[in-house]
């Protein structure tokens, strides 16, 4: 493809002036766009608008024949539009549909941060998650996601949702977080297990206050599948409680995703499970936290992995 600009600078070349150029002009000019926008705006233009706007009318047809040919424009996704300017005639280019479309998705994905989370969580749908057997569980998320969109800046009550491997419990956190972000709201979805790992071996660089502290001032913060991590005091005490602490304090939204009822993470916590140390009155403080930010909903039916 030509530059446009040399085109333009040769036709506009006064010893260069043709007949041939003269058409080029004419057939843009009576191009069916350009007498819409020029009748649009006749009341706007100059008298003598259209001979001083020759070349950006021809501009204006020839980028957009280019574009509809399939021959890109120096700025992909744009597409050419007439405007008036001082009485004049100029061109300007503005965003495709296309471009819109994508970059409102981008920008939606950019309010989730899903750290070490399945992918099929970026496809997840509220308004197609089946409530076969999850009635409650979906109905509470509508809740949520909906006094969010309401009042953003207001503490909602988080979701604990329990239940057995497979049955949707992460798939909706994903359907809640979509849901959140087609309002503008931020969420960060984070795997606890994985997390709790990855804060051990940060204590080796002295990052552990840092990646601790992202995580505790998210918008709203959603912990996928605690409970299934190798039992820790430190993590407990030293990480896990002060997240809590901290979002309890500030109420900020929290939801919770675990194979264990509230009961069986209590046990879980105070480290009775594994014969290494009983320590109930840390626990029940872990979970003062957890029950202040969410209620607790069985999620039930099939294990829907492997149907």
């Amino acid at each position: 493809m030509k530059p446009m600009k040399d085109e333009l600078a040769k036709i506009m070349d006064r010893r260069q002036l043709t007949s041939e150029y003269r058409k080029m002009v004419q057939d843009a000019v009576a191009d069916p766009d350009v007498q819409t926008f020029l009748s649009a705006n006749q009341g706007k233009l100059a008298s003598d608008a259209v001979v001083r706007g020759a070349a950006k009318i021809y501009e204006f047809v020839t980028a957009r024949d280019r574009l509809a040919a399939g021959d890109p424009l120096i700025a992909p996704g744009y597409q050419p539009q007439l405007v008036v300017s001082n009485g004049l005639i100029d061109i300007t280019y503005v965003a495709t549909p296309e471009k819109i479309a994508q970059d409102a998705l981008a920008a939606k994905s950019r309010l989730i941060t899903a750290l070490n989370m399945p992918k099929a969580i970026k496809n997840a749908d509220i308004d197609t998650y089946d409530e076969k057997d999850r009635g409650q569980a979906l109905s509470a998320a509508l809740d949520f996601t909906t006094g969010m969109a309401e009042a953003p800046d207001d503490f909602h009550k988080g979701l604990y949702l329990t239940g057995p491997f497979g049955v949707g419990k992460t798939f909706l956190l994903g359907a809640i977080a979509n849901d959140l972000a087609k309002h503008g709201i931020a969420s960060t979805l984070l795997h606890y297990p994985t997390f709790a790992v990855e804060m051990k071996d940060a204590i080796t660089d002295n990052s552990v206050l840092a990646k601790t502290d992202g995580i505790k001032k998210a918008k709203v913060l959603m912990i996928d599948d605690i409970g299934a991590e190798a039992w820790s005091a430190w993590v407990r005490d030293e990480v896990l409680a002060v997240i809590l602490q901290y979002r309890m304090q500030e109420e900020l939204p929290t939801l919770f995703t675990s194979n264990k009822n509230m009961q069986e993470l209590t046990a879980f916590l105070s480290g009775s499970e594994t014969g290494k140390a009983d320590e109930p009155v840390k626990a029940q403080r872990i979970m003062e936290r957890v029950r202040f930010l969410a209620k607790e909903i069985t999620v039930g039916g099939p294990d829907r992995r492997n149907v």
